[in-house]
């Protein structure tokens, strides 16, 4: 039984990763990503004017950053950061004895580039759009007639069974792998046409000895740039690479952390108290909180309609189409959106 079972842990001949390997590089970028956008929400939270547009503009921001990232680790080792970050290399199928340090070939390098920095951007904006749609579906406010309508909302309803699909197909391959059946453990490494393979002591030295540019020539003034700009991906990637080395648990308590499963018992177990007023609100805003009038419109509120974010009440319509353009709440500039309105039933009507 123990021979069987030998191939799960250990490298076999070819210098096939393991499972464990492979699913612990996937889930580290994974982390990444979720203890950077608290921390940007934290700042955003903070000081709105200032830091509101990191959090609004945080999926770009992100994706252009990893996209240099991958690029750099794509073009040094052959790797993406979190499979270097593990000792392992991307080789093709048809030239599986070329050097890490010689980076994969340009097919592969553009391959692997979109799948791994552009892909994941592409999906969060979508599942972003989907959820704020079904948002407003909610609310009913808006009613498909049109066909471009029609055929938008079939694709809100078709897309979790594509979902489910796709992850039905990334488990399947992973079983496979673990079986022997294939060489690759993601639908992704398949389209890249790729495979992870172990770093082997040559390219170590390898990649210890390269170059960083061509000596003994004149570099010209793009050149320069070029340098420069990979000087200063590569002390971000080797900070990283080094922080990681020593975070790596922490990052993965964040991600636990801030789960939606974690914190429904964080809620369930602690109590907060009822913040303080905002101190920053607009010269008119107090005579307007204190009375029947939206802080908005300045009129007697109709359709009454809580921000919960604030806690402000402000007609349904000016609250609606005000978090919907600026994203933030109009009185104290906190972030905001569309799903934290709450709808107020008086006794009165």
């Amino acid at each position: 039984m123990a021979e069987h079972g030998a191939h799960l842990t250990t490298a076999s001949s070819d210098e096939r990763p393991s499972i464990f390997e492979v699913l612990a590089q996937d889930s580290l970028m994974g982390a990444v990503k979720p203890a950077l956008q608290h921390a940007v929400k934290i700042l955003a939270e903070s000081n709105p004017s200032r830091y509101g547009v990191l959090w609004r503009r945080f999926d770009e921001i992100y994706a252009l950053l990893d996209l240099l990232l991958q690029h750099h680790f794509l073009s040094r080792s052959s790797a993406s950061f979190s499979e270097n970050f593990y000792g392992l290399k991307r080789v093709v199928a048809y030239d599986p004895t070329r050097a890490a340090h010689l980076g994969l070939r340009r097919k592969q390098h553009l391959r692997s580039l979109l799948l791994l920095a552009l892909l994941p951007y592409l999906r969060a904006k979508l599942e972003k759009v989907l959820a704020r749609q079904r948002d407003e579906d909610d609310f009913s406010i808006r009613l498909p007639q049109s066909l471009a309508q029609k055929m938008y909302r079939a694709f809100l309803v078709a897309y979790p069974f594509v979902s489910m699909a796709w992850e039905g197909w990334v488990f399947c391959q992973q079983l496979l792998y673990v079986f022997g059946h294939t060489r690759t453990h993601s639908p992704l490494l398949w389209l890249a046409g790729v495979r992870l393979a172990h770093l082997t002591a040559h390219d170590i030295r390898s990649l210890d000895l390269k170059p960083s540019s061509l000596m003994g020539t004149s570099p010209r003034i793009g050149e320069k740039l070029q340098r420069v700009l990979s000087s200063v991906v590569g002390g971000v990637a080797m900070s990283l690479s080094t922080g990681l080395s020593l975070g790596v648990f922490f990052l993965q308590f964040l991600e636990w952390w801030y789960s939606s499963e974690n914190q429904n018992t964080v809620k369930s177990l602690t109590t907060l108290p009822t913040p303080p007023p905002p101190v920053h609100l607009d010269d008119q805003a107090p005579a307007a909180v204190h009375s029947k009038l939206c802080p908005l419109c300045r009129k007697v509120r109709a359709n009454d309609t809580a921000l919960s974010t604030s806690g402000f009440v402000f007609c349904y319509r000016c609250i609606y189409t005000y978090v919907k353009a600026n994203q933030r709440c109009p009185l104290t500039g906190y972030p905001s959106g569309v799903q934290h309105l709450i709808k107020i039933y008086s006794p009165e009507g």
